[in-house]
């Protein structure tokens, strides 16, 4: 189940607000600029679909969403618990960043832990199947896909290079609860 908890930037004991209501996360993120959303496939993805099924069965979506903010490229990322980099890959989005674009997700399957550092607090959203998230350029964050990764989501991108982090040096993610 889809979830937002609010922290305060300086104490990760006990949380400001916490919500599973889809409708109550968008409000609190869209107040901050943030975009979530739900999003349906217009066909069944059937098991273990390939990269050009999960784009076409989300591209009415995508063409939607590419209209309104221009992005120009999109891809298709799986993360299992059996891929061998999976730990440096979970130690490095741990690390809080920015990008100089927006970074846009989907989960088609799975979940994983955005934890957004915004004015004085930290907004931790667990995006899981049917969450569109987009947080804007220049947003310090990190990423938690948990010990046992296990999602599939459509990333979708301003720059054509991809995914491009600009690391802030700060070590508050190890203040905060990481994805179980």
């Amino acid at each position: 189940m889809s979830a937002l908890t609010i922290y305060s930037d300086k104490d990760a004991s006990e949380y400001l607000w916490h919500s599973t209501d889809a409708d109550e996360i968008a409000q609190q993120l869209n107040a901050k600029g943030v975009r979530f959303e739900r999003w349906v496939a217009d066909r069944d993805l059937g098991r273990d679909p390939a990269p050009e099924t999960v784009i076409n069965a989300y591209q009415h979506a995508i063409d939607k969403l590419v209209a309104e903010k221009g992005y120009q490229s999109w891809d298709v990322i799986s993360l299992r618990a059996d891929n061998p980099q999976k730990e440096a890959l979970r130690a490095k989005f741990l690390n809080e960043h920015t990008h100089g674009e927006d970074e846009v997700r989907f989960f088609v399957e799975g979940a994983g832990l955005f934890c957004l550092h915004i004015g004085n607090e930290v907004y931790q959203v667990l995006c899981e199947k049917n969450d569109l998230i987009s947080v804007p350029a220049g947003t310090p964050h990190w990423f938690d896909m948990g010990s046992e990764p296990n999602f599939t989501a459509i990333r979708i991108f301003d720059n054509p290079e991809g995914w491009v982090a600009q690391f802030t040096g700060d070590d508050i993610a190890d203040g905060y609860p990481k994805l179980a």
